[in-house]
């Protein structure tokens, strides 16, 4: 008879309500714009157009190990310095993040969070593009992480440079 090991994240106490948690307890859409300034005009132009995307990511709280995070991204399509389309949107959770250190909060709510909500937002861009009658926005993955270390870095030689 095989048994079965203990679970390795279960403290021999059985006791869990010390361990870090982060569940998701809601995901919405808070806005969402298309702009297609030009049509139909615009799409007797068979050229490819200058593409600029940008994303962002804010959290606040909202009480008791309860943040909302946001995910916005806006894309806006041109050719010869006129606006072919513009698409924003701006996805968010909310997540109960519970016994985390507080310096490890605000990772949690500008890398996990939003890698959780990505997938939805480039699903809204990219139906949003297409139902434009363009081919469908697809927003590359993004590394959170990446993001995150690199604004820290920047934060704290400019914190270094006025000091």
């Amino acid at each position: 008879m095989s048994e079965t090991p203990p679970n390795q994240d279960t403290p021999p106490n059985g006791d869990n309500q010390n361990l870090p948690s982060l569940v998701v307890l809601a995901q919405y859409l808070k806005d969402l714009s298309f702009e297609n300034p030009h049509a139909p005009g615009s799409f007797q132009d068979a050229s490819s157009p200058q593409m600029e995307v940008n994303v962002d990511v804010q959290g606040r709280p909202m009480g008791t190990d309860q943040y909302e995070v946001a995910l916005t991204a806006s894309a806006k399509a041109s050719r010869d310095g006129q606006a072919v389309f513009v698409a924003e949107a701006c996805y968010a959770g909310v997540f109960e993040i519970k016994n985390l250190p507080r310096e490890q909060l605000e990772m949690a709510m500008l890398v996990e969070c939003p890698r959780l909500l990505f997938p939805f937002m480039r699903q809204i861009m990219a139906d949003a593009t297409r139902n434009g009658n363009y081919p469908p926005l697809m927003l590359e993955p993004i590394d959170f992480m990446g993001i995150y270390l690199a604004n820290k870095q920047r934060t704290q030689q400019e914190a270094g440079g006025q000091a």
